[in-house]
């Protein structure tokens, strides 16, 4: 079969609480999220690995309390005294470790936000006690922060997610695929994201639905 030509559309994650499936492996950290008022000096590091629904629960934060939410790669241009009037979300705060502008700027946003009165959310890879800050003042305040973690997935975690995934692509796997790739693929949220990438790609290419067969084929393909 001939493959067709393929367009590299934009795909719209849902990113409402309704959205967010709840299992063992992320609970705390959404009951952190839900009850944000009661947050330890109005501030929370939310860390997991990629993918694991850090974007997804500040959204839902943000919406909960009308944060603003900010790239930590975009702070140090940014007007920190205009951003700390009000709940603020700081996402990949970990990255900025070694930048003297970002860590300065992200020092006097903790500080303002928190001084103002309002909540600081920061989405992370990992806790604050492994972040390799060179400024001592910004790491006694990150590891003074509460954290909550989101864990690697578990079975039902991870059939949710790559149902998640497959519908922000409006895609409709057959109903053998989803338990298929779900006991083969490797146990991560970072693995399911390419997975369901390459299924749509192959599916949009050869201009067929995505069966078990393809769920095999674009496995054994990404393990070569």
């Amino acid at each position: 079969m001939a493959e067709q030509l393929s367009f590299d559309l934009p795909v719209r994650a849902a990113l409402g609480r309704d959205d967010f499936f709840v299992a063992p492996a992320n609970a705390q950290a959404v009951a952190m999220i839900e009850d944000w008022q009661g947050w330890p000096s109005r501030k929370l590091v939310l860390a997991g690995p990629p993918g694991a629904g850090k974007t997804h629960l500040a959204h839902v934060w943000a919406a909960l309390s009308g944060a603003t939410i900010i790239d930590a790669a975009d702070l140090a241009g940014a007007d920190i005294a205009g951003l700390a009037t009000g709940p603020v979300v700081v996402e990949d705060a970990d990255r900025i470790a070694g930048s003297p502008p970002g860590e300065e700027a992200l020092f006097h946003l903790h500080n303002l936000t928190l001084a103002e009165g309002h909540s600081l959310l920061l989405t992370a890879q990992s806790a604050p006690n492994f972040w390799p800050l060179a400024l001592p003042d910004l790491a006694s305040r990150m590891q003074a922060t509460t954290l909550a973690n989101l864990r690697a997935p578990d079975d039902t975690l991870l059939a949710a997610l790559l149902m998640k995934l497959f519908a922000d692509r409006q895609l409709s796997p057959s109903p053998e695929a989803l338990p298929y790739l779900a006991r083969r693929m490797d146990r991560s949220f970072d693995a399911a994201r390419r997975l369901v990438a390459n299924l749509d790609e192959t599916a949009l290419s050869q201009g067929r639905p995505i069966t078990r067969a393809m769920a095999a084929k674009v496995l054994d393909n990404m393990s070569e």
